[in-house]
């Protein structure tokens, strides 16, 4: 088992975006834009951390769960993996970092994972995603059901 760096400098309020696949620098370049781009109604000023670091390459999501999953203050992580560098619209996976053991008891853990621990998400759906989850005000669970509700999988309500 391979140990991945540590995150460090990420401000809690910080989106966490990790690169995982480094097969297109095309790609890449067009999902950074896209994540740097204003977000929301009131178009406000997009918050992320991304790690853009080969140690990260080929990274599953077991590998990142286990790494970022003591990080108090994140409870969704955003990969740029394989599908996202392939996709037209560069959708990221939405991975959820909660456990069984975080959850009040199992069918708490159900309810959140009803539609899996992950779905794709287009990168503007990343600040959306993460400023509901950080206040509470959504849940992962209810990003989820909207990505399995869309035709293609994806989270789109941006």
């Amino acid at each position: 088992m391979r140990t991945l760096p540590e995150v460090t400098r990420r401000d809690e309020f910080d989106a966490l975006v990790v690169r995982t696949d480094h097969s297109s620098e095309e790609s890449w370049q067009a999902v950074a834009a896209a994540l740097a781009e204003p977000w929301g109604d009131e178009h406000y000023e997009p918050r992320v951390h991304v790690i853009d670091d080969p140690a990260w390459g080929e990274a599953s999501v077991d590998e990142v769960q286990r790494t970022l999953g003591a990080d108090e203050d994140l409870c969704v992580v955003f990969l740029a993996d394989r599908v996202t560098m392939r996709s037209e619209h560069h959708p990221l996976l939405a991975v959820t970092l909660l456990t069984r053991e975080e959850c009040v008891d199992d069918e708490d853990y159900e309810r959140l994972t009803e539609f899996g621990a992950e779905f794709r998400t287009v990168p503007a759906g990343i600040h959306e995603i993460h400023a509901n989850l950080s206040i509470g005000n959504l849940g992962f669970e209810e990003f989820a059901a909207w990505a399995h509700d869309d035709p293609e999988g994806i989270f789109r309500h941006c």
